[in-house]
């Protein structure tokens, strides 16, 4: 199993996309709108762009977080961000 590479930075770039920079340096942008059109968990997320801009670096980089109505954290791990940014970026340089 590898290991999971841990996040150094994340910021909103609009309503729905982060920035994100791994320890390794890759960096990337996220389009992370399919997944917040999806289900109640997201719900807060979706209706306000001041809620998705208060987005958090997890303890030691290992998710991106943001706390919901009821003050729970909703959070997409570093592991998963990576694999759908490099999907993305990938999908980006086939199109162009």
């Amino acid at each position: 199993m590898s290991e999971v590479v841990r996040l150094k930075s994340v910021e909103p770039v609009l309503h729905g996309v982060v920035k994100l920079v791994w320890l390794d340096g890759y960096a990337a942008v996220a389009d992370l709108r399919p997944v917040m059109a999806e289900g109640d968990v997201f719900a807060f997320l979706r209706g306000s762009a001041e809620r998705f801009n208060s987005v958090k670096l997890a303890d030691f980089g290992h998710a991106i977080t943001w706390l919901d109505d009821d003050g729970d954290e909703v959070d997409f791990g570093s592991d998963q961000l990576r694999r759908r940014a490099e999907r993305q970026a990938e999908i980006l340089r086939l199109a162009s």
